[in-house]
Parts: C-alpha cells; sequence; structure tokens
C-alpha cells in the first residue's frame, strides 16, 4: 500500500474520488437545509411503502430533514477541503451506508448500484488514510511526508471553488440543469488538475 500511496495516479484518483463524492453530497444536501423536497414531485398520494412516500415523510419531518441535510453537507465539505478528507471520510461512511441500506429496502430501480459505489468508493478513502486513522483502534499511525502531491494546496482551492459553486447553484437556481452542474465542475476539475501537475513538475524540475 505504501509503494501504492507514492505514486501520482493513484494519488489522483483518491483526489477526485473525494471531490466526485463530497459533491454529490453537498449537491444533494443544500435542498434539504433549506426545507424543500429533494424530489421534484410529492409523495402524499403514493403507497406508504413506495420510495415517494418515505422521501415525503422525511420531508414532513422539517427539522429532522434540515439535520440530515447538515450532516451531509458537512461531510461533503470535509472531504473536498482534502486537509480534513479523513474526518470527512470517516464523518460520510455511516451517512452512506445508511442511505444505501434504504436504497435497497425500497424500490429504487437502479439507484442501489450509484449509491454501493459511493459506499465502495467511501470505504476506499478510509482504507487510504488508514496508516494514520488506525490510531483510532489504539495502533500506533504512520505520519505520510507533508510534502507529498496529493498534500499541495492547489487541491485544497479546487475542492473550494467545487464546494462554493456547488452549494450557491444548487440554492440559487431554480430549475438547475444537471448537466450544466456537471459540465462546470468538471472544467474546475480539469484546471485543478493542470494546475497542480504544472506546479509538482516545477517542484521536481528546481531539485534537479
Amino acid at each position: 500500500m505504501n509503494n501504492l500511496r507514492n505514486k501520482i495516479l493513484p494519488q489522483l484518483f483518491i483526489i477526485y474520488t473525494r471531490y466526485l463524492i463530497g459533491a454529490a453530497f453537498v449537491f444533494a444536501s443544500v435542498v434539504k437545509i433549506q426545507g424543500k423536497r429533494f424530489t421534484t414531485i410529492d409523495g402524499i398520494n403514493e403507497p406508504i411503502n413506495s420510495a415517494w412516500h418515505m422521501f415525503e415523510t422525511l420531508y414532513q419531518s422539517g427539522l429532522w430533514w434540515k439535520v440530515m441535510g447538515l450532516g451531509q453537507l458537512i461531510a461533503g465539505l470535509l472531504l473536498m477541503t482534502q486537509r480534513y478528507a479523513k474526518l470527512g471520510a470517516l464523518m460520510f461512511l455511516p451517512i452512506v451506508a445508511n442511505v444505501f441500506v434504504i436504497t435497497l429496502s425500497y424500490d429504487f430501480r437502479g439507484t442501489p448500484v450509484i449509491t454501493g459505489l459511493m459506499l465502495i468508493a467511501n470505504i476506499l478513502l478510509v482504507l487510504w488514510d488508514w496508516d494514520e486513522l488506525k490510531i483510532l483502534v489504539n495502533k500506533t499511525p504512520v505520519i505520510p511526508q507533508p510534502n507529498r502531491f496529493e498534500n499541495m494546496r492547489i487541491w485544497e482551492i479546487t475542492g473550494l471553488a467545487l464546494f462554493l459553486f456547488t452549494a450557491v447553484y444548487r440554492a440559487g437556481v431554480s430549475g438547475y440543469n444537471i448537466f450544466l452542474w456537471a459540465a462546470v465542475c468538471f472544467a474546475i476539475g480539469i484546471a485543478g488538475l493542470i494546475t497542480g501537475l504544472y506546479k509538482y513538475k516545477k517542484t521536481l524540475n528546481a531539485k534537479i
């Protein structure tokens, strides 16, 4: 694992996995915090054992709905900061595990595939940082070098840009376009990638 952790591509994969699942949680959380329905239709008249009725019940709870959204927002933000991603991964794990079980319990069609992949990705993030996180189970942690590629400041800046755009766009736009949101996030991610690789190459050249 240590050899893998020192390679550029695996580090990039982890960085952008944090962005991806973190942004998904932020996107889903904002409307809950605003006290709005997550779906475009209400489930008042749907069968009591249907997914739509379940969503309506959660929405009608009021305070609990907003608190759930706040938890998702914080977990997503922590992941996207990169600096606090370890804490975000731990906070994210029980939330996404619960979401996965909910999608299995109701007829969500292909949604369990998506939530299952998010759960697997979250477990991967925890395993990636296990050398440091194992202090939680009374094991001696292994602290990585601070000048690692994944610890470059550009990833924090990119994560902040992704978070702010996602939160503001989702909160302020009525009739949002999910493809536009994804396209802008992709552009921000690519800009961060190009800048990060350029700065890293510049750092390597300076050491020669």
